[in-house]
């Protein structure tokens, strides 16, 4: 191992102490609500790329402007941004409506004693076909308070239950940006990927159930919840999860997707024409900040390679992380510590990506191991982190619907994602894989 140059990671020090340090002023000193995403994450990721510039006076600007093309121009990350982007038409086309129907679908045929093991499996499911956990809280959060008003479940079950199916899709969906991000990052199948984090997630997901179905025999129930729905809207997202569990190519998949969900939001008059195209480009608008993060940590991330800061970094991990098993808790630890510094999964998992894959060259663990690990550890402190996007909607929301909720009140029964970090923690110590010392490297 080169011992490499620790000075060259003062680009990701920068954004750190920038992003970081900002945050906490905008959240907690001046109190602006989402404090930490009303930060231009693509000014502060410039000002660390002209750092990196700046730097290793050896190279010339156009020579470091050939090193960024490089990074930029890697097949992996031209693949993620098309998908990012298909993935983004995919949403605006088929809307959101669809999750409400599914919520009150199933809590019309299901008794009221199981609504809030309902809300985390609707949860789940609509996470996994829209690749949004925001928008999953965004959406359920309102049916949640009704659960608990009705029903007389306890409100900060209701919704920890809505955040930690919205963090099982968040993990799991092929249309999801942290997915999209670890698998192209890694250069591994999403199909492969999903499998692997599949046998994670499951045990995590059925004790989180378990555990929510023996407080819910505890509770007393008052009434139903009841509201409209139509299910047709839910073909898209069926025929999007159906051809990437069947390995189907994520492009063709998407396009799938957008086909049929256009078709059925015209047959149906759900929308014109004009609006259809108006929603594709909204959509595809909304993936532009990842977009661009993506392409800036590309170029930071090689100039920093060039400059002997991975290196340097590796040389650390391998220190205090020794072996397969080893190297694997060390990604964990690595995208977890980003993921606290950003707020951000998807920036921390794209963050990590280069690191992580010079890591599991060295160490011997395959692309989709790797991606599995980020992606689950992310998603994991994520789900957790009380000034996360997605605990500020979900408390944002019920404050809007007349209640009065806080993340200390949730974190404690949030069970899916602590029961997610326990199982990938012991699905790397006693794995197959990790006994043998035999993984198929891609």
């Amino acid at each position: 191992m080169k011992k490499g140059n620790v000075k060259a990671l003062l680009p990701i020090g920068v954004f750190l102490v920038l992003y970081l340090g900002l945050g906490i002023v905008f959240e907690y000193i001046l109190k602006i609500p989402m404090g930490f995403y009303n930060i231009p994450i693509v000014v502060v990721f410039l000002v660390a790329l002209l750092v990196a510039c700046l730097q290793n006076r050896k190279l010339s600007f156009d020579e470091k402007l050939s090193l960024m093309g490089e990074g930029i121009g890697d097949k992996n990350i031209v693949t993620m941004l098309l998908i990012f982007l298909e993935a983004g038409i995919f949403v605006g086309v088929v809307g959101r409506t669809s999750a409400e129907s599914v919520a009150y679908f199933m809590l019309s045929i299901i008794p009221p004693r199981f609504a809030v093991a309902v809300l985390f499996t609707v949860g789940c499911f609509v996470s996994v076909a829209m690749g949004t956990s925001v928008g999953t809280i965004t959406l359920l959060t309102p049916i949640a308070v009704a659960v608990s008003r009705v029903s007389g479940f306890d409100l900060p079950l209701c919704v920890a239950s809505i955040m930690g199916g919205a963090m099982f899709g968040d993990n799991l969906s092929f249309i999801s940006d942290t997915t999209i991000a670890a698998c192209n990052g890694q250069g591994c199948h999403m199909k492969d990927k999903f499998r692997e984090n599949f046998l994670i997630a499951l045990p995590a997901a059925v004790l989180t159930v378990a555990l929510i179905l023996f407080l819910s025999f505890g509770s007393e129930i008052a009434g139903e919840v009841s509201g409209e729905y139509s299910l047709l809207r839910i073909i898209p997202y069926l025929l999007v999860l159906i051809g990437g569990i069947i390995g189907i190519n994520v492009f063709v998949v998407l396009l799938i997707g957008i086909i049929s969900g256009s078709a059925i939001m015209l047959l149906t008059g759900s929308t014109t024409a004009t609006e259809l195209l108006v929603n594709m480009g909204s959509g595809a608008a909304g993936m532009f900040e990842t977009s661009m993060v993506a392409v800036l940590v590309s170029a930071i991330c090689a100039l920093i390679r060039a400059h002997g800061g991975f290196d340097a970094l590796l040389s650390g991990i391998k220190r205090i992380f020794r072996g397969r098993r080893g190297g694997q808790l060390g990604m964990g630890v690595l995208v977890g510590a980003l993921d606290i510094a950003t707020a951000n999964n998807t920036v921390a998992i794209v963050m990590a990506n280069p690191i992580a894959k010079e890591m599991a060259e060295d160490y011997g663990i395959s692309p989709k191991s790797t991606a599995s690990i980020l992606d689950t550890f992310s998603c994991f402190f994520q789900g957790i982190l009380p000034y996360g996007a997605q605990m500020l909607v979900a408390i944002t929301a019920v404050n809007e619907l007349g209640g009065t909720v806080s993340a200390f009140e949730i974190i404690p029964k949030m069970f899916y994602p602590f029961l997610l970090v326990i199982s990938s923690i012991l699905f790397i110590l006693f794995s197959r894989k990790a006994k043998t010392g035999k993984e198929d490297v891609k």
